[in-house]
């Protein structure tokens, strides 16, 4: 099965102008301007496969939205190549943009002062949709998203996450195959997010989308990507599935005991990072945890024990202080 989304060597530069503060340094700016070369994408590499669900990640101002805003047609690569569904993203042929869709979070696409079911009909007019495919698009989007008495409010009405959920529902009017999410949940509450998460992964589910996500929330990535990309300073630095990282930036475990044994007694099976009233916990070799998990249970007595990974969160900042 061929790629659905490639991306070969793609870079983009920004001449940047600098000068210092103050009114001479102004004028001398209008005559001998100096510039900045800023590499925001330099040379990423990538494929993704059809109905894949990529998490996309790197610190603020690793190049993040802009490969994305390049993948979407909407900025042109200083070099490099990319392709999605065949066609190449700045050429913008109308065929490419009928099947894939940008949502940037808190980026408001629909009409202000208008109730949000006269957004969808403006979308109607510009996808040239028929009577049947719009209501039936409309209706399952609708359904999905628990719409229905949100379509008839102002939109200033509507709460942040019920305007994101609306937003979700208009940027999938014309059901693309392609979807670049950029921070689709940023300053959502808890309950507003695991929504657009579960719609996510539903509608990746019914019709076989490709998603490539961007988030600083793990609880999205963990939730809806079984692979990630990282980037930093506009170069990949890891490419694989989410287990695989935490092997590989985080070596170790920790094993939560209750227990009556002291803390200097279970000192000798691993590193004790935390003692409280009975519970203590150790850091140990994640080769070696069968075997102290063992000799903790043959040597004391214990009335619970936990064994648990790093929180993915510490992982991936490791990877980028790298």
């Amino acid at each position: 099965m061929s790629p659905i989304i490639h991306v070969e060597q793609l870079r983009k530069y920004y001449d940047v102008p600098i000068r210092d503060a103050g009114f001479v340094q102004a004028v001398k700016s209008l005559v001998n301007r100096q510039y900045n070369t800023v590499k925001a994408v330099d040379g990423v590499s990538f494929e993704i496969e059809p109905g894949e669900v990529i998490g996309f990640l790197g610190p603020n101002g690793a190049g993040k939205t802009t490969t994305l805003k390049m993948l979407s047609g909407l900025l042109h690569p200083t070099s490099g190549s990319c392709t999605v569904l065949g066609y190449t993203p700045f050429e913008r042929d109308y065929a490419y943009l009928r099947q894939m869709t940008l949502v940037m979070g808190q980026r408001n696409n629909l009409l202000w002062d208008l109730p949000a079911g006269d957004t969808f009909e403006l979308a109607r007019t510009i996808y040239g949709f028929g009577d049947s495919d719009y209501q039936r698009n409309k209706d399952a989007l609708i359904e999905l998203l628990g719409l229905a008495p949100l379509m008839t409010k102002p939109v200033r009405n509507l709460s942040l996450g019920e305007r994101m959920k609306t937003e979700f529902a208009l940027s999938l009017m014309h059901k693309p195959q392609v979807l670049f999410l950029d921070e689709p949940t940023i300053g959502l509450d808890i309950t507003a997010q695991k929504h657009i998460r579960q719609f996510i992964g539903e509608y990746n589910q019914r019709y076989g989308a490709t998603v490539l996500l961007t988030s600083h929330y793990m609880a999205d990535v963990e939730a809806l990507c079984k692979r990630i990309v990282m980037i930093n300073h506009g170069v990949v630095v890891f490419d694989g599935a989410l287990a695989e990282l935490v092997n590989r930036y985080a070596p170790s475990r920790t094993i939560t005991v209750q227990t009556t044994a002291t803390r200097a007694d279970l000192a000798l099976h691993g590193e004790v990072t935390h003692d409280d009233d009975g519970t203590i916990t150790i850091k140990v070799a994640k080769a070696d945890v069968p075997r102290v998990t063992a000799a903790i249970l043959a040597a004391h007595e214990v009335t619970d024990i936990s064994i648990n990974e790093p929180p993915i969160e510490d992982v991936i900042a490791q990877v980028y202080g790298r």
